[in-house]
């Protein structure tokens, strides 16, 4: 019987509705059960005072020497003290709020305690205690611990997994081949699946690990080249027959030069355009290293070898600034550009389709209005996806599904180490801008703490009487009771009596699509001075004029974000500031705002915040598309 066809009722003990409550964490099956790994595990072994430190977490065995004393601290909060004799050493046992405890301390009675040892004191927090030869189950122990959410307890799944792997664990087989296991010193399937549930030791629970993580990686693997083998061994697609001439005659009417990085990343694309199967390329670029000018040779390509070619992005605004900028480049040689958002009118809608489908539009550039029903192209070539974890896979699909096997290149400017890219993107080529334009001017960064606000607006001030612009960013929308942090409303409103002379916008998450399109349009037309945000702009907004970055309560974000907003300035010819008002009070924090201060390097940024946050929150998947596994960690087990 194989354990995937099991379903999670037949374990014993495991009731309707501890089923549902299992349901809500992802297991149906036993296999789902068995795969459902710890994270770390608790040490219950009994350790000697001797070989523990200042603020370990660890498990004593002593004998209650002191009659135990309760001192109340308010209505509701107590504190219970006792002291207890370990290896010939008198400690104080500190409880809180479990005065019920009292009564069942007695003098002479041998009791195990699991809590934090403070050194100086000679003294433990205990967390968890119980007496021993009563309930000694778990003493003496590695136990599993578990990522929980609902009413699931730490203790029941651990009970219940001892129980499903007494039941079903002979039949978990082994999936990979012996040549493989023995090759790489792998801990076989059913073993490690009991290891890593109950270990020995941590080094035996760590061995298990190892195992599980192969085989994730092995089975993401296989399945990536498999799917990747199936799209270049198809012959459906379009070989583009590009002039080579042509590319270095666009290159050259463009009002810059191209970097060394967008001509090498330009050639990969086209070469790949040429080719009779289908082009699925990730670019992938720093904020401001010229993306959009990849794109529009690559579109531009395949308009001159007969098709048309597609830009999906996320907003209506940058929609619209895409529009601008490749009508500018396009002009001098023939090419028409078209747009279609959400806000056109019928007549509208209907007039644009129309040039669409007779071929007499080139390229449309437009929102996620491009991918509705009757939206149809004469010949569609290549679709270009900007920010292309803004769109879910199926979106993305149904643009490719709109011409016959098009090429199609996503764009993303979310910086990833170019190695790790490749593995996790394993379906997709990639192509990685590493160099930024000639010319652009770095934006310089300083940290600061919240006393020195009013300074910071004296400087916002200074450059919005020059004509320029300044971003206030904030990490909440509203006031809230659990956190001390400034909020957009209240800003806004404290910014709105400071800069009387001037317009002050307000922009979050909560507003309508069509107010947050309106707020950024007149930021745009410089009709907003100052504009207070969420992080609602972290991405795809590009004013030239904006050259003040403010972000309230930095130690807030991670680094990655931090450089995102950053990368809001400095768009212009003018020199721009980012400032972070933080008072960062952890070792990390502090890091971060030194990090932030010393380099504009998204992909060195990115590895910094690797090192710093760990691998476990790095990449959401939201921001990033990377796939998720039961075990295994992309980064840290790369």
């Amino acid at each position: 019987m194989l354990l995937d066809k099991i379903n999670i009722k037949e374990v014993k003990g495991i009731t309707p509705r501890k089923v549902k409550d299992l349901e809500a964490l992802g297991v149906v099956t036993v296999e789902d059960f068995f795969q459902y790994y710890p994270f770390r595990y608790e040490d219950y072994r009994i350790q000697d005072l001797s070989e523990i430190s200042d603020g370990d977490k660890v498990t004593l065995l002593g004998r209650i020497y002191s009659e135990p004393h309760v001192h109340r601290m308010g209505r509701t909060k107590s504190k219970l003290t006792c002291i207890v004799l370990v290896d010939n050493m008198l400690v104080t046992a500190l409880w809180f709020n479990r005065h019920f405890l009292k009564d069942k301390l007695k003098l002479g009675q041998e009791i195990i305690l699991t809590g934090k040892w403070e050194q100086s004191r000679k003294q433990m927090i205990v967390s968890e205690s119980e007496f021993s030869g009563m309930a000694g189950k778990q003493s003496g122990e590695l136990q599993p611990v578990y990522s929980l959410s609902g009413p699931v307890t730490q203790k029941w799944l651990r009970k219940s997994m001892v129980q499903a792997l007494g039941q079903f664990g002979h039949l978990i087989q082994e999936n990979l081949p012996e040549e493989l296991v023995g090759k790489n010193n792998l801990m076989p399937r059913k073993q490690a699946i009991l290891a890593i549930h109950h270990p020995a030791s941590q080094e035996e629970g760590s061995i298990a690990r190892q195992r599980i993580v192969y085989e994730e990686l092995f089975m993401f693997q296989l399945k990536i080249q498999a799917y990747k083998a199936i799209s270049h061994d198809r012959t459906e697609g379009i070989a583009h027959l590009i002039d080579s001439s042509a590319i270095r005659e666009f290159a050259a009417s463009l009002p810059f030069q191209l970097t060394a990085s967008q001509k090498q990343v330009i050639s990969e694309v086209i070469r790949d355009m040429r080719e009779p199967h289908c082009m699925n390329r990730l670019l992938q670029g720093d904020v401001g290293s010229g993306k959009t000018v990849v794109a529009a040779a690559a579109l531009f390509a395949a308009v001159k070898a007969g098709y048309q070619g597609a830009l999906m992005v996320p907003t209506e605004i940058l929609a619209e600034q895409h529009l601008k900028s490749f009508q500018g480049l396009f002009a001098p040689h023939g090419i028409r550009v078209g747009l279609l958002t959400g806000s056109f009118t019928k007549s509208q809608r209907k007039e644009i389709l129309a040039f669409l489908l007779s071929g007499e539009l080139n390229i449309l550039v437009g929102t996620h209005a491009l991918i509705q029903e009757g939206v149809y192209f004469r010949n569609l070539g290549l679709v270009v996806t900007d920010e292309q974890h803004r769109f879910g896979v199926n979106q993305r699909s149904v643009l490719r599904h709109k011409g016959l096997f098009p090429d199609i290149l996503t764009m993303t400017a979310t910086p990833i180490p170019r190695t790790l890219a490749i593995t996790a993107f394993g379906d997709m080529d990639v192509s990685t801008l590493g160099e930024m334009p000639k010319g652009r001017i770095p934006i310089k960064t300083y940290s600061v703490k919240h006393d020195l606000f009013e300074r910071v607006l004296k400087f916002i001030q200074k450059e919005i009487e020059q004509g320029r612009q300044a971003y206030v960013i904030c990490p909440l929308i509203e006031e809230s009771e659990k956190l001390d942090v400034q909020n957009t409303i209240d800003l806004h409103a404290q910014l709105q009596q400071y800069f009387t002379n001037y317009n002050v916008g307000l922009l979050h998450g909560r507003l309508a699509v069509r107010e947050k399109e309106e707020t950024m349009r007149r930021f745009s037309g410089n009709l907003i001075q100052v504009l207070v945000s969420t992080t609602v702009v972290e991405v795809g907004v590009d004013v030239p004029n904006a050259t003040i970055m403010v972000i309230y309560d930095a130690e807030r974000f991670g680094l990655s974000q931090l450089h995102q907003l950053r990368g809001r300035v400095g768009r212009g010819q003018h020199p721009s500031y980012c400032v972070l008002i933080a008072n960062a009070k952890s070792e990390i924090s502090r890091e971060r705002m030194k990090v932030m201060a010393q380099t504009n390097d998204g992909f060195e940024i990115a590895r910094r915040d690797l090192e710093l946050r760990g691998p476990g929150d790095f990449f959401g998947t939201k921001q990033s598309g990377l796939p998720n596994f039961r075990a295994a960690d992309l980064i840290a087990d790369y």
